[in-house]
């Protein structure tokens, strides 16, 4: 259960680094990865690299694996088949959990329990610090998580008063707070208003530029595409794209996705962009 928490909120213990890791290893490589779910194959033997530096998009509608194959890599949901390396080593043996920042799919950042912007965001340093009172560095990188993500002046405010958006905000700075080198973000626009995006948009490519890298899940690449540099799409558990990001054709379109706006006719044709349809 420990161990679940942990990766639910992207803190874990720090340990000493794994002396047989390659430096230059991938910070993920998944190789003919098979997981059932309730009985249910939900993914069915993909590969996928994700290299350091690189922004990478999972692509594909919903149903097609894309959560549960970052989920996978967390260790919140067991493999079945197939192998996984993080920063390369088997995921069996890794433990240096506050190398890996995870923003997890449609939670609070309190999960219930009453606690301010704050003290949710310095949750994220636990994997740094370990036991004892906040250090300098601790404060310093709370601080900027919550500058980088637009929430410096709700340091105080107790996240229940905080809209969606916000509390994505806080998610994400929560991680960001860790320093990870790998950032990953299960559909962090999703539900997120149009101010919000732009702001969660900024904050990666600040990351980006400071050299982290980020493997997301969307539903639409959004304001996040010119930072996407490959993409990958899922269909039916497997892997039908990898390579540059599929062209948009709309201002919403993406892979496999119909988009109808509420406003139109209730006749209106969706459109449709070919790789998952």
């Amino acid at each position: 259960m420990e161990a679940e928490e942990t990766r639910e909120s992207g803190v874990a213990a720090d340990p000493a680094p794994d002396p047989a890791a390659d430096p230059a290893a991938d910070p993920i490589s998944l190789r003919g990865a098979t997981a059932t779910l309730g009985g249910r194959p939900v993914l069915r033997g993909i590969d996928l690299t994700v290299r350091r530096g690189e922004v990478v998009a999972l692509l594909g509608a919903n149903g097609s694996g894309k959560s549960t194959a970052v989920r996978s890599i967390v260790g919140q949901v067991p493999l079945s088949g197939g192998e996984l390396a993080l920063f390369g080593i088997p995921h069996r043996r890794f433990r240096d959990w506050a190398r890996i920042g995870y923003v997890p799919q449609r939670t609070t950042a309190a999960s219930g329990v009453p606690a301010t912007v704050r003290e949710v965001v310095s949750a994220g340093r636990l994997a740094r610090r370990r036991f004892g009172p906040p250090r300098k560095a601790d404060r310093a990188a709370v601080q900027r998580a919550l500058e980088l993500v637009g929430m410096a002046d709700r340091a105080r405010d107790p996240v229940s008063a905080l809209s969606g958006g916000q509390h994505q905000r806080v998610l994400i700075a929560r991680a960001l707070a860790g320093e990870p080198e790998l950032l990953i973000m299960d559909e962090p626009m999703a539900g997120v208003d149009l101010t919000s995006q732009e702001i969660l948009a900024g904050t990666l490519r600040e990351q980006v530029a400071h050299g982290s890298t980020v493997l997301l899940v969307l539903h639409e690449l959004g304001p996040l595409e010119p930072l996407i540099d490959r993409a990958v799409v899922l269909r039916d558990g497997c892997v039908v794209h990898d390579g540059p990001p599929p062209k948009a054709v709309g201002q919403h379109a993406l892979p496999g996705h119909d988009h109808v706006h509420p406003h139109a006719a209730p006749d209106a044709e969706p459109i449709r962009t070919g790789l998952l349809t």
